[in-house]
């Protein structure tokens, strides 16, 4: 018989969540890449790196948000990691 008490635990819970805020993290950035091949702008290994590795959800809201109207990578990541 199989044990199924861990799959309901909060440890279990807290790892799917985690699983799913990554993935989230993991969307928005790619969306922000797509838009900016469509735009045609160009980013730096640095600026791909972080954009993909960043996991707040807020910051990758504000990067979607520049990455429609600018016309650089700079404008899009200006302020550092700051919103």
């Amino acid at each position: 018989m199989t044990r199924l008490s861990f799959f309901r635990s909060p440890i279990a819970n807290e790892i799917r969540d985690e699983g799913r805020e990554e993935g989230r993290a993991s969307a928005k950035a790619e969306a922000v890449l797509k838009v900016l091949d469509a735009r045609g702008i160009t980013l730096t290994d640095a600026h791909r790196q972080h954009l993909t590795t960043c996991q707040d959800l807020n910051l990758l809201d504000t990067w979607f948000d520049r990455s429609l109207a600018a016309t650089t990578a700079e404008e899009i990541f200006a302020g550092g990691t700051e919103a």
